[in-house]
């Protein structure tokens, strides 16, 4: 008894432990590893919010205010949408998911924002930011500037594509001020956010928000994954000149957080007869933030319990449990829940069409498709022949490079003959990704895999007479090319 005194007096490091138990002990707790808020895009009237001031790790949804960043540059005329950027050594290292394009590739502005929107570029998001803002760095200070002045006082940023980074932090309630943001003040480049498919060369990736194309009115905006963060989503829809922003944070699963995003549009467009008896939980500006460290979900998202890689191009079916979920009284029979309608095919709807170099149109947009077309092709083959001869199995690439692709579309032909030309040139007359040039050596059975020969390299026809010529069979694109953060980037 008489000894304990002394000891404690010799070690004050136990002091600092015990007001550090205590001060976690009286810390806020996070009642639920999820954040949910749901308000109006006009007015910001909170409907619905549950720990949505809670610190979180944003994920891909940083890419919004890339978007807005760029976008707002582009409105004050310090670029254009046609301005060509170059991808960087540092853009083309960027971990998946992205482009994949080579140091020195050029892009417009325009396309890098598509392919950014829609298929979650990571390299695309460092090409914008360091046309913007000149650097990593330098963009992020802008982001950062722009955060505070729009009132998102929970918000750092470290870089403009979400990947895992000290300091990379937002929540619910910023992300919705962001999202309002964007409505308000740059409705003109509203299309970039609710863009329902991109088509780059043979390859069509749709758009990871699943409420694009399933839910009624669904107008926006990007979804985020990383381990610890779980899977995000800001989303949007429009009914009856009434537009709501959902955020959701954490779900379990690329379908949980379109599920819920509907379930929550779902209630505030839902004419409420008791909604006078619910109390007011104010704008979402005036949400009070928490300070509290983000949680950490990499455990239960990448750990060993879970059955299957997690990433953002998961397909599982929706654990969400349907109590509470409303009809939609705009279908007739059968009436469609938001979980049913998350889990149907999207609405047919032809892909925007993405590419490399100036903007073009016509003629020279048919042909710039084609030659992107042919070099997948040629990458791919090159890729499966250099894993051949150092004796490994190719990687596969299928999945990431076909993230939300429809069956077969990955061989089909990327022209619309269908559709007018304004060029006067005939779509017939071009020819398709896999045609080998026609003074260039046949393909025979020898020949399958070889590197399409140029005009000027073509060998004289002075060779024993080849079997017919058959198209090759255009191979899975390089590596790097949709899914969002795998686990451990």
């Amino acid at each position: 008894m008489h000894s304990s005194t002394p000891q404690l007096r010799r070690s004050p490091t136990r002091w600092i432990a015990i007001a550090a138990t205590l001060m976690l002990m009286a810390a806020p707790r996070l009642a639920s590893a999820e954040a949910l808020l749901l308000i109006e895009a006009d007015t910001g009237k909170v409907l619905q919010a549950e720990n949505a001031t809670y610190p979180w790790y944003p994920a891909s949804v940083t890419k919004i205010m890339t978007a807005y960043v760029t976008l707002k540059a582009v409105k004050e005329g310090r670029l254009t949408l046609d301005s060509l950027l170059t991808v960087s050594p540092v853009a083309a290292a960027q971990s998946p998911s992205k482009m994949g394009f080579r140091p020195g590739t050029q892009i417009t502005v325009d396309n890098a924002l598509k392919m950014m929107m829609v298929k979650s570029a990571n390299d695309m998001a460092v090409v914008l930011a360091e046309g913007v803002g000149g650097s990593i760095d330098g963009f992020s200070a802008t982001m950062n500037a722009t955060a505070q002045r729009l009132g998102m006082t929970q918000t750092h940023y470290v870089n403009p594509n979400g990947l895992p980074a000290d300091g990379q932090v937002t929540s619910a309630r910023d992300l919705g001020i962001l999202a309002r943001a964007m409505i308000r003040d740059l409705p003109e480049y509203e299309y970039f956010s609710h863009i329902p498919a991109i088509r780059f060369g043979k390859r069509v990736t749709h758009n990871f928000n699943k409420l694009i194309g399933r839910y009624p009115g669904a107008d926006g905006f990007k979804t985020g994954f990383i381990c610890a963060s779980g899977y995000n989503l800001v989303a949007s829809a429009t009914r009856n000149g009434r537009r709501l922003i959902a955020v959701v944070l954490g779900a379990n699963s690329g379908q949980d957080r379109a599920v819920k995003a509907a379930q929550l549009l779902e209630r505030g467009f839902s004419a409420n007869t008791l909604a006078w008896l619910t109390p007011s939980l104010g704008t979402v500006d005036n949400l009070a933030p928490i300070d509290a460290t983000p949680p950490n979900l990499r455990e239960e998202m990448c750990g060993p319990k879970r059955k299957r890689p997690a990433s953002d191009e998961d397909e599982q079916v929706a654990s969400v449990i349907a109590n509470g979920e409303t009809a939609l009284s705009m279908f007739s029979p059968p009436v469609l829940r938001p979980v049913d309608m998350i889990a149907a095919a999207p609405a047919p709807t032809e892909p925007v069409q993405v590419y490399t170099g100036p903007t073009r149109t016509g003629a020279a947009l048919i042909a710039v498709a084609v030659s992107d077309a042919e070099q997948q092709a040629a990458e791919g083959r090159n890729t499966k022949k250099t894993a051949k001869k150092k004796g490994a199995k190719p990687k596969d690439e299928a999945k990431e490079a076909t993230a939300g692709e429809k069956p077969g579309s990955r061989t089909a032909v990327t022209i619309d003959t269908t559709k007018p030309n304004p060029s006067g040139a005939k779509p017939a007359n071009v020819k398709p990704a896999n045609a080998k040039p026609a003074d260039a050596k046949p393909a025979g059975p020898k020949h399958a895999h070889a590197k399409p020969e140029t005009p000027t390299a073509a060998k004289p026809a002075a060779a024993p007479k080849p079997k017919p010529a058959t198209a090759a069979v255009a191979k899975p694109a390089p590596k790097g090319a949709a899914g969002e953060v795998k686990p451990g980037t």
